[in-house]
């Protein structure tokens, strides 16, 4: 924290801004970090985990991506991302569907291996998330949840 923020006056607004950046900062790289780590111990690629997550998170919201949008959101070549998902599919992960609005695309669905393994990466994330969170009150957790949101479509816009 800035010298205003322990002297025991709350810091001022672009202090606060300042330690939001640094935190969102933090997060990133711990989040890449045990990412790695994760895939590592699990033998799987970093960019095929990377790849999961996106799979997972998209079709968890309900909207399952495209080869084109995973290709667009991981920043690959449509090479890249076809021999990506030709490995993930060979592995039991993730499968292609036909699109019931357009026939002409396919959907990329996670099957229950990768399912699995996203769950062997969240549960014990979510664990220790609840046991930091724990001691917090909900209007704390409220306020977070809105700075998350924020920061999502700050880093959408990047």
């Amino acid at each position: 924290m800035t010298k205003r923020g322990t002297n025991g006056s709350p810091p001022s607004r672009p202090e606060l801004e300042q330690l939001m950046s640094a935190d969102m900062r933090a997060v990133t790289a711990q989040s890449d970090r045990i990412g790695r780590h994760f895939a590592r111990q699990n033998e799987v690629s970093g960019n095929d985990f990377h790849a999961l997550l996106h799979v997972m998170v998209a079709e968890t919201a309900g909207t399952p991506l495209t080869m084109a949008q995973l290709r667009q959101r991981m920043d690959v070549s449509p090479a890249a991302i076809t021999y990506l998902v030709d490995r993930m599919i060979d592995a039991g992960h993730v499968r292609r569907e036909s699109d019931p609005t357009d026939r002409r695309k396919a959907l990329l669905r996670y099957e229950e291996s990768g399912m699995e393994l996203a769950h062997g990466f969240f549960t014990p994330l979510g664990a220790h998330l609840r046991a930091e969170l724990g001691g917090l009150p909900d209007r704390d957790l409220l306020a977070a949840h809105r700075v998350f949101r924020a920061m999502i479509a700050a880093m959408a816009k990047f």
